[in-house]
């Protein structure tokens, strides 16, 4: 597994950010909500999701980090200097772990791509497969992280509108004027 802080400490494309981050517990999010805004980055960064190619880190771009309370996913919303969100990434975890100044996620290497579209992909197969053959899972975390993955995409598939505002939410408690 991997540990990933919501902060992009160690991300080296991101030279230069702004931080803030908030423990938000209410009926409609429980968990620590991380906003980065890229200030100076290394070289762009464009991936294909869905077939479609995006650009996801540069200057001016923001992700909001969200990481629920007892779940084992956490999502990262990526917006443009603009403020739209061009993505939706959401990585699945053994656990995160809420501390202020310090949250992260045990990685579990599996990942879902979600445009704001509602369109997905499931990604990084090879990497959860790699690490169970390796032994750095067992079987029942490999198997554990398929069935958060399968039905975090049947619950996009079915509604995607209230996943993407309860994403809106959280933007909106960590920087109401956005």
């Amino acid at each position: 597994m991997k540990t990933k802080y919501i902060d992009k400490r160690y991300w080296r494309r991101l030279q230069k950010k702004e931080y803030k981050e908030l423990r938000i517990e209410d009926h409609t999010f429980d968990g620590i909500v991380g906003l980065v805004t890229m200030k100076k980055v290394k070289s762009p960064l464009q991936v294909e999701v869905v077939g479609t190619t995006i650009t996801v880190a540069e200057v001016g771009y923001q992700w909001l980090q969200l990481l629920p309370k007892d779940k084992q996913y956490s999502i990262t919303a990526m917006y443009d200097r603009a403020g739209k969100p061009v993505q939706y990434y959401i990585d699945i975890n053994e656990r995160n772990i809420l501390e202020m100044g310090e949250a992260r996620t045990a990685d579990m290497f599996l990942d879902i791509l979600v445009l704001p579209t509602g369109e997905y992909e499931l990604v990084d197969e090879a990497d959860i497969k790699r690490a169970l053959h390796k032994g750095d899972i067992t079987q029942e975390q490999y198997d554990a992280a398929y069935q958060t993955a399968h039905d975090l995409m049947k619950r996009i598939s079915s509604d995607f509108v209230s996943f993407a505002e309860k994403v809106e939410y959280c933007r909106q408690k960590i920087a109401p004027t956005l």
